[in-house]
């Protein structure tokens, strides 16, 4: 980013700022990812939104405007009732196997009538037959009928069904249950594919790889369990860093997505060039001093200095500092949340109360850390709420 971006922005904080730490969304540039997106989708994949990623009701309104969706991916429990409160036609997956116990408590704050009216709008995710089992239990318990998608391990090696023999277990169990159960599809995550190291193998070969062990499982499906195949299966795979692969072929109809719509700093891959980061946090400069002055080496205070010493208003998140350029945390003096010292070139103009920008380098861990997202369009600033649970 150009540096006169930051100074605007800086100018812009100074007037309508809070004077402590705020996490900046960008929102041309936000739109702009979503733009891109959307020309990239082909027709026979479905967008589904990543809330972990997209931890806001407006920031997910507008995706979930633009792309045309409402299908999300959930990851924490408290997440759902927020989405189906916000979302009246919202089709839920959810992105990790819950506890039974998080089943449970789920169920007991429903009442009778949206026991039955949510039973479809939400898919539990799978992963071993024990798991079925316990939520066998519980359907018979309440006698609902529950939706389960079946998490399958493509070469993440992050659990989920290895072996076509536990697939079929599986299959067998909901085919004999079928009044409590319903298989609603499989769910392959593919995150390994551009985090291999290319010495062991190529991106194009795992991704290959990955797609091939889906298929076998939808053709075991489809051939032995013809009763439980339908029209309406969720095949979901992807992630941020495979959603070009698979825009361009894939065995899926189900493509989930967040983090690269916000761009942070873990998602700086070549087939995501076209995006630009949307996600900052804005923090106060508190006291800027001569040099660093580090306790127990007060000699080295004379030595000349090439960086002045600059304290703000919190740090230590998981994030790179941005602007001013070159700015970095000073290596002796360590760390800190609270007031955290930078080293800034000593030929940088910058004053107390002036804003450094650090970029985040995922927007799951960052978002909940804020109560309020700043939208920042045209000069101004709109507050948006966050889920901090």
């Amino acid at each position: 980013m150009q540096s006169n971006y930051f100074q605007q922005l800086t100018q812009d904080l100074k007037q309508q700022g809070t004077g402590t730490p705020q996490l900046i969304l960008d929102l041309a540039q936000y739109r702009h990812n979503l733009e891109v997106m959307q020309s990239k989708l082909p027709e026979q994949l479905q967008p589904r939104l990543v809330v972990k990623s997209l931890a806001s009701i407006p920031l997910l309104k507008l995706a979930s405007e633009k792309l045309n969706t409402q299908r999300f991916m959930v990851f924490h429990l408290p997440h759902l009732a927020e989405i189906m409160e916000a979302f009246s036609q919202a089709d839920i997956l959810l992105g990790k196997p819950m506890p039974i116990q998080a089943l449970k408590s789920f169920y007991q704050t429903l009442s009778d009538q949206n026991k039955i009216n949510d039973q479809g709008s939400i898919q539990w995710l799978i992963d071993d037959v024990e798991h079925l089992q316990q939520y066998l239990q519980l359907a018979q318990r309440l006698n609902i009928r529950l939706h389960v998608n079946i998490e399958i391990d493509v070469g993440l090696h992050r659990g989920g069904v290895q072996t076509q023999q536990q697939f079929i277990a599986l299959m067998k169990l909901i085919q004999h249950n079928a009044a409590y159960l319903k298989l609603s599809g499989l769910m392959g995550y593919d995150a390994h594919v551009a985090k291999l190291p290319k010495i062991l193998k190529s991106p194009d070969k795992s991704y290959q790889q990955s797609q091939q062990m889906y298929q076998q499982y939808k053709t075991i499906l489809q051939q032995q369990f013809p009763d439980l195949w339908h029209a309406g299966l969720c095949f979901n795979g992807g992630g941020s860093p495979t959603f070009m692969q698979h825009c361009q072929h894939s065995v899926c109809n189900d493509l989930a997505f967040g983090s690269m719509l916000l761009k942070p700093g873990d998602f700086d891959l070549a087939n995501l060039a076209e995006l630009q980061c949307a996600l900052w946090i804005a923090a106060p400069i508190l006291k800027v001093l001569p040099c660093g002055q580090i306790p127990g080496l007060e000699l080295m205070n004379h030595l000349p200095h090439q960086y002045k010493a600059v304290f703000i208003y919190g740090g230590y998140w998981r994030a790179d500092y941005i602007y001013p350029e070159k700015s970095r945390p000073h290596v002796l003096y360590g760390r800190s949340s609270n007031q955290e010292m930078l080293q800034v070139p000593i030929q940088c103009d910058i004053h107390v109360d002036d804003y450094v920008f650090i970029r985040p380098t995922q927007s799951e861990a960052i978002i909940p850390q804020f109560a309020q997202l700043y939208a920042y369009t045209e000069g101004k600033f709109l507050q948006w709420q966050t889920f901090r649970e």
